[in-house]
């Protein structure tokens, strides 16, 4: 039992305002518990916040001012006050952001009440207009999810009068519904499929630790296509016959279309959803039915780590080497890892599934801190595709082409045979630089030290980092001249311009984040192209993650050299993972599949490594040169991110700090830098780095907030604290 606080009682309330520390209030009439959350008094507002101690004292009680209510809602808890507490104290993040990632949601507060929502009827409208097509257009995306007035009328960029118009011709269908409704029961003896020996190996392994009880992480290794997401479900199963909640991370909103489909056909029905493409309305029902036990199983991306589950008991991370678990930005967290300490928490079990998984999890297995359990074969028919290198030294091909004579030949035999083809390609937007052709200038951002991108399909040029926009310019902003501005580079868009000229006969269908204006509008394409609505699809990372197409026996890699640009701790472990993955889409029905990749350095040990298919041995050969330079996961690696509008005052702090690094040399750690960051200005901001590099097992995050510490910020400095960086930007 939670202490109780009586009326007029001090006790400690945490906000989610950026205070960093609990402040005293004195307990409202009928008192409170800790826990709860509360609506309290802070300057002129009211704001949100959560019962977390006994306060501090030294502050006179009668001077104290009072919690103005208790909230309709769950109290946290315990253990999720711990995770938060501890998660803090390993990203080094104060305690009030890491509870504003558990209370994103809006309405946290306000009383059960019904709502006017909104779906589709029947039928078409007696007149049709642009506003009224796009109000259908969005309730058809939606999947029959609820909406409200105003979130269906912003959605649709509509004035609430044309959704009321819709309603009277029955076009669109009002109801009224409870806001927060339980959602349907999952069972778990549904729709079981029978299992190859393989996989019934594995799930029967996960399913007795989950009997078992207690902490556990197992690493499920299985090749692309081996049914990794059937065995895991079946643990979801067990999970659920124990009457404990179960929560799948996916690392992109894209796959969740696929596998909520998967996940209905196993169990009957829908689970709960979190992601950016959830509306507020169903945020709200989810994060309140989880605390209240009526969502049994969650799918959602990094942030639903974060939600009040009630009896969580298993955690499966898809995916699990995928670079989006990193949160990049605000609180600076691996989803992977804070799963693994959730799980340790609440003596759960964890599931890192991958074809390729993260070194990280490799040397975990490898040093029997996880169970391993390895998928090795297809399922059914399917079989892995063929991989083979096109040494593009060898290729008799224009300057301003991408694709080989010998890839488009291989196209149009799949072409022939009524199979779809696949062109990768792990840039967005049409070109990387807009150069003029008189003066050499390169079009770069106003805001940023990066070179904007030209999206034609957009008709403008992009800054990748901050995301500002701008018309393609007729003439050059440096000499003036017009007519001389040239794309240099592929991106999928021109990649796309290149293969209609190639194939006027083909349908292309271009998968790019950018060109899809929700994520709905995403999925509806790419389960379009399943079906066999398109010959080519031309991708970037985006088809790499988990699209299963039974039509598509062809993979091209156009640049396989990529990823292996650049001083990248990681680069060589990405480009493997990432060309395994792409040519995993390939073959994944009965038709074989073949995976061809671009290469100008075929004899590089990792493109070597991908076609041989020897994974261990890559890992092994990555693990050593890893372990003798002392890097993770062999290592301890902090990147401390120095930005101000001054350039010379963010140098003045990077060599005070340099200088300065006495609780760190004490541990035997290294400070290196200051040096620019590789994009050293975004959003009008002057951006240094330092590395800092400690031997494995020490308290690195205690001694790099004391070294911290030493250096106030002032004026316009600010400070991020990276633990464990996955990017170098």
């Amino acid at each position: 039992m939670e202490r109780f606080f009586e009326n007029g009682e001090r006790v400690g309330i945490l906000t989610a305002q950026p205070l960093d520390r609990v402040l005293d209030y004195r307990a409202p009439e009928g008192g409170c518990a800790l826990g709860d959350f509360v609506e309290v008094p802070l300057g002129p507002r009211k704001v949100l916040g959560v019962v977390w101690d006994a306060g501090e004292g030294g502050y006179p009680l009668e001077k104290l001012r009072p919690v103005t209510r208790v909230l309709d809602a769950r109290p946290m808890r315990e253990e999720m006050r711990v995770f938060l507490a501890r998660a803090g104290e390993y990203t080094l993040t104060p305690l009030s952001q890491m509870l504003r990632l558990a209370t994103r949601t809006p309405g946290l507060g306000d009383a059960p009440a019904t709502r006017k929502i909104y779906r589709r009827g029947e039928g078409q409208p007696d007149r049709e207009t642009d506003a009224r097509r796009r109000v259908l257009q969005v309730l058809d995306e939606m999947g029959g999810l609820a909406l409200t007035l105003g979130e269906l009328s912003e959605a649709a960029g509509v004035t609430s009068s044309v959704v009321k118009g819709l309603v009277k011709q029955g076009v669109v269908r009002e109801e009224d519904s409870p806001r927060d409704t339980p959602f349907p029961r999952l069972d778990p003896d549904h729709g079981a499929k029978d299992l190859t020996e393989d996989q019934g190996a594995a799930a029967a392994k996960l399913v007795a630790g989950l009997r078992e009880g207690g902490y556990g992480t197992t690493l499920l290794k299985g090749v692309t296509g081996s049914g990794k997401t059937e065995v895991y479900l079946e643990a979801v199963a067990e999970c659920l016959r124990k009457g404990r909640q179960a929560l799948v991370l996916l690392p992109e909103i894209a796959l969740s279309a696929d596998f909520l489909t998967r996940v209905e056909a196993r169990f009957g029905a829908r689970p709960a959803e979190w992601h950016s493409g959830v509306t507020v309305t169903e945020r709200r029902r989810v994060w309140r039915m989880v605390g209240e036990g009526g969502a049994q199983l969650v799918v959602g991306a990094r942030s639903a780590l974060f939600l009040p589950f009630e009896r969580l008991g298993l955690i499966v991370v898809d995916e699990e080497h995928d670079g989006s678990y990193k949160q990049e930005e605000g609180v600076l967290y691996n989803a992977r890892d804070m799963a693994v300490l959730r799980a340790s928490i609440l003596d759960a079990r964890v599931i890192l599934a991958s074809a390729t998984p993260s070194l990280e999890s490799w040397a975990n297995a490898d040093a029997g801190k996880y169970d391993r359990l390895d998928l090795t074969a297809r399922f059914g028919a399917a079989v892995m595709p063929e991989m083979r290198a096109i040494d593009m030294r060898a290729e008799d091909l224009p300057g301003s082409r991408w694709i080989s004579p010998r890839l488009a030949g291989a196209v149009r035999v799949r072409m022939e045979r009524g199979e779809q083809a696949l062109l990768f390609l792990n840039r967005r937007g049409y070109a990387p630089v807009t150069i003029c052709r008189a003066c050499g200038h390169q079009i770069g951002c106003q805001h940023c030290d990066a070179r904007m991108v030209e999206h034609r399909f957009l008709k403008r040029l992009v800054c990748h980092q901050c995301g500002e926009t701008r018309p393609v310019p007729e003439t050059c902003p440096s000499c003036e001249v017009e007519g001389k501005l040239a794309a240099v580079g592929p991106g999928v868009e021109r990649l796309a311009e290149e293969a209609r000229g190639l194939f006027p006969d083909a349908r292309i269908a271009v998968l790019s984040s950018d060109l899809y204006g929700s994520a709905r509008a995403l999925k509806a394409e790419i389960g379009a192209i399943a079906e066999g609505a398109a010959d080519i699809v031309i991708g970037t990372q985006l088809v790499a993650k988990g699209h299963n197409f039974p039509l598509l026996t062809l993979v091209g890699v156009i640049d396989a050299d990529l990823g292996l640009q650049g001083s990248d701790l990681r680069a060589a472990e990405h480009t493997f993972q990432l060309m395994r993955q792409v040519a995993g889409r390939a073959g994944r029905a009965e038709k074989p599949g073949e995976a061809l990749m671009q290469t100008f350095q075929p004899e590089h040990p990792v493109i070597r490594a991908i076609l041989s298919g020897d994974e261990e041995g890559f890992w092994r050969a990555e693990a050593d040169a890893r372990r003798q330079a002392g890097m993770p996961p062999y290592g301890r690696m902090a990147g401390v991110i120095l930005s101000s509008t001054d350039v010379q005052e963010v140098f003045d702090l990077g060599n005070a700090m340099a200088r300065g690094d006495g609780p760190l040399r004490a541990l035997g750690a290294q400070v290196f830098g200051p040096a620019p960051a590789p994009i050293a200005r975004v959003r009008g901001r002057h951006r240094v780095r330092l590395l800092v590099k400690a031997p494995k097992g020490v308290a690195l995050q205690s001694a790099l907030a004391e070294w911290a510490a030493r250096f106030p910020l002032r004026g316009q400095l600010r400070r991020a604290i990276d633990i464990d960086p996955q990017s170098f930007f």
